[in-house]
């Protein structure tokens, strides 16, 4: 009996809400953002932007890139540190060698991903093809949050009557590197804390948990 489950939206419905409150959140911040920087420029005797001229603003692009490079930047670094370091009891770790891991070797069935099939360089490129993606869009992110944040920093130089930083000499500026920063020491914060609070604590059928009655010393989900 078909209860739904084998729908569209079934299958795919953990993509579709994160990408859904990804949209929603984004959309608060830049009504929020844009608020408050209306207020800034107010108080400096400029007039008003409108929407659509603060999505392209240093001040948008900068506040929304700084936080997407964290996050690439911490999924890229935990899933290669996950390939050879392991915590002892963690289900975010692989099982450790005496727990009996078993192997990765990918085996070329039919039902394989093409790449498994071909083999040879592009089965190398899709055996890490996770790790590549997210590099590259922790790249991207950092560039666009580079440029959104010397787009804005020049123009507070400008206001303030001093001269444009130019991008040679922004790339070392204190100012950028805390933007990083900040976000990034939280970010690793955060998959420690899920890292070492899996290893006592529970969530019954999440698959970012062992299960209920699984011994604390247990590695892996």
């Amino acid at each position: 009996m078909n209860n739904g489950k084998s729908s569209f939206l079934y299958r795919n419905s953990l993509s579709i809400v994160l990408l859904a409150l990804m949209l929603i959140f984004w959309a608060g911040q830049l009504l929020t953002g844009w608020t408050e920087h209306n207020e800034e420029r107010k108080e400096d005797g400029l007039t008003a932007q409108s929407l659509a001229d603060y999505t392209s603003s240093g001040h948008s692009i900068s506040a929304t890139f700084e936080n997407w490079e964290s996050e690439f930047l911490q999924m890229a670094i935990y899933v290669l540190l996950t390939v050879s370091l392991r915590q002892k009891g963690s289900a975010e770790s692989r099982k450790l060698p005496e727990e009996g891991e078993e192997s990765d070797e990918p085996t070329p069935l039919a039902q394989a991903p093409c790449p498994v099939r071909k083999g040879g360089i592009w089965l190398k490129l899709y055996e890490h093809s996770l790790s590549i993606a997210l590099v590259l869009l922790f790249l991207i992110s950092f560039c666009l949050h580079f440029i959104g944040s010397q787009k804005q920093y020049n123009e507070d130089q400008l206001l303030a009557g001093k001269q444009p930083v130019p991008a040679a000499e922004y790339i070392l500026h204190p100012n950028f590197w805390f933007e990083s920063f900040q976000n990034w020491q939280s970010e690793f914060l955060a998959v420690a804390a899920i890292v070492l609070l899996s290893i006592w604590l529970r969530e019954k059928d999440s698959p970012e948990s062992k299960p209920v009655d699984a011994p604390h010393g247990r590695t892996g989900g």
